[in-house]
């Protein structure tokens, strides 16, 4: 099937066939006759890299009527890395379409540059949500004559704690508009959105809900905690070829990963909230030149990331939402690829495993971590490829074959092999004579008993796998990230289970409070006027919460600001503990 078969404009089909489209993607095929249609609400289920933008995208720009200079359609989405793909890719398809405009509008840009923009006319209009109600705050968007909206990779945005600025934004637009939403996974407040805010949807699902992506080879390995360096540098080296994404739960872990890396040799850098804008476009760029072979993230930091032909995707901890696990592995097996997703996994965490498979529908298979021999193996067979298809330059090396050749003339075929290993591959192979076997018996055999509690502590580990598997959906831990003004374009994330050095609060708010996580944020960053970015970790139990926080300056500040405050005519109260894990019955 062509794309010219699904209904789309001549200009469109040119422009795509340019840019090597040619068939459609079965999400494609499925939602734009349908969307050409402009008659119906719609939700699409569908993983990351299966052509989603130009699903939505297609139908979109052909229902523009660029006589008119309205705004007709806007896009939401959660990262400003994401809001310039989309905005390239648009304005890639409206080639031929002369006179339409699509403009960005993100955090952590000159809001007076997009401003400049809208008011030269904005016939699409794609944005974050904090900054797109920036510009409705200062009447710089207009969005009363809107025909269609978009809300792209909903579940993130609602899992960064959007859910209330999109409300915010729908308010503004017209209840005659169509809403189309696209999402990797089906969530509970995706229902109450559609709910909210659709009329009789059609929904769309390419695979099954909340599953992977199945061209994704789902593996899991089992080590001690403190190997997680070691294993990764023996997949790295196992994988010559390996162009990858490492997932670590905090910036500090990303931090001290990268430079372990680097100092080993190994061509890595990280990406996380600590770095300005500037650093961030400078690591990614060299990310897609493959400059970089892997890259370190946290979940925040590698939000809106596409990056074609990633082959591995590493978890140095498994996130605690199983969607998150799913938006992690589709970095790789993108545009119908294939790839590869490895867990590393201590022996309290295989349970969490299992549960994450029965979630996703497939299989995650136990793998040993590469013994030294297979690595060294591995290496050699790569090295004698590379070798053979090599093309040598004649012109170059013609002139000194007659002299070299007598030199190694009274070599036989075996010694000269064995010298160029010996001079090409010697570091490598000296590095893992005697490496010793990393891998660990899932059930914990071998481990002392210290490292044992560690482990059991860290996972949260039940008797009852039952409530270990509860345990694990409801906990929402992972960084969260800034919300309203950068909209995570400056890089702001994090910390979940903050380091050693975030400071750990109580705070005697929390379920009864009629508040989540993104309102409990608000009220302690807003009374306070601490930046979002310097809260961790945040578990809130019915009558009282606990949070980490990244500096002792903002810790200092909040226990300061709300030692006077009150919530809802209940005095509120705020102190620097020791600990913010609850008991486990009352974990949220």
């Amino acid at each position: 099937m062509a794309i010219r078969s699904l209904g789309v404009d001549e200009r469109l089909v040119k422009a795509v066939t340019e840019l090597g489209f040619t068939q459609p993607t079965e999400i494609q095929s499925k939602a734009i006759p349908l969307l050409l249609k402009g008659d119906r609400d719609l939700i699409g289920l569908a993983q990351t890299g299966t052509g989603k933008t130009a699903a939505f995208g297609l139908p979109m720009i052909q229902s523009i009527d660029v006589t008119n200079s309205d705004t007709q359609a806007l896009v939401m989405c959660p990262t400003r890395e994401l809001c310039l793909q989309i905005t390239n890719e648009l304005t890639q398809y409206a080639k031929y379409i002369d006179g339409i405009n699509i403009v960005a509008v993100y955090g952590g840009a000159s809001i007076n540059d997009q401003i400049r923009k809208l008011r030269r006319g904005a016939h699409i209009v794609v944005g974050t949500p904090g900054r797109l109600l920036d510009h409705i705050s200062r009447r710089t968007v207009g969005l009363t004559n809107i025909t269609r909206v978009v809300l792209d990779e909903a579940d993130q945005m609602l899992d960064m704690g959007f859910h209330e600025d999109i409300d915010s934004i729908l308010s503004t637009t017209p209840a005659t508009k169509k809403t189309w939403l696209f999402s990797a996974t089906m969530q509970a407040k995706i229902e109450k959105i559609a709910h909210k805010y659709m009329t009789n949807p059609l929904e769309i699902t390419v695979g099954s809900r909340n599953s992977g992506a199945r061209n994704i080879e789902h593996n899991y390995c089992v080590v001690k905690r403190s190997d997680t360096h070691l294993v990764i540098k023996r997949f790295i080296d196992f994988y010559p070829g390996m162009f990858g994404i490492v997932f670590c739960r905090t910036r500090k872990d990303t931090q001290e990963l990268s430079a372990k890396l680097a100092k080993d040799g190994y061509n890595a850098d990280a990406l996380h909230g600590d770095l300005s804008q500037e650093q961030r476009d400078v690591v990614m760029n060299k990310f897609r030149n493959r400059q970089i072979q892997v890259l370190i993230a946290t979940d925040v930091a590698a939000r809106g990331i596409d990056v074609d032909d990633v082959t591995h995707v590493m978890h140095c901890d498994l996130p605690d939402d199983v969607e998150n696990y799913t938006h992690r592995s589709g970095r790789t097996a993108r545009a119908g690829k294939s790839g590869v997703s490895i867990i590393i996994s201590s022996p309290g965490a295989v349970s969490r495993i299992r549960y994450v498979e029965r979630q996703i529908g497939q299989p995650i298979t136990q793998i040993q971590v590469p013994a030294g021999a297979a690595i060294c193996q591995k290496q050699l067979a790569h090295f004698s490829n590379s070798l053979v298809a090599s093309i040598p330059a004649d012109s170059i090396v013609k002139p000194y074959l007659e002299s070299v050749s007598k030199i190694l003339n009274n070599l036989s075929r075996e010694e000269l092999i064995e010298r160029m290993l010996s001079i090409t591959c010697s570091k490598m192979l000296q590095k893992y004579a005697q490496a010793p076997d990393i891998n660990v018996d899932s059930r914990g055999g071998g481990r002392d008993s210290n490292e044992r509690r560690a482990n059991d502590r860290s996972d949260y580990r039940s008797d009852d796998r039952r409530s270990n598997d509860r345990r694990f959906e409801e906990r929402r831990s992972y960084d969260r990230g800034d919300r309203r003004g950068s909209d995570y374009n400056a890089g702001g994330s994090r910390h979940s289970k903050g380091s050693s050095s975030a400071n750990r609060l109580f705070i005697n708010v929390g379920k009864i409070d009629g508040l989540d996580k993104g309102s409990f944020i608000k009220f302690v960053c807003g009374t306070s006027s601490v930046d979002s970015t310097a809260v961790g970790q945040i578990v809130m139990q019915n009558t009282r919460s606990f949070f980490s926080v990244e500096d002792s300056k903002s810790a200092s500040m909040i226990v300061d600001k709300l030692k006077d405050a009150s919530f809802k005519g209940r005095r509120v109260r705020v102190e620097l503990t020791e600990d913010t894990r609850p008991a486990r019955s009352d974990r949220y």
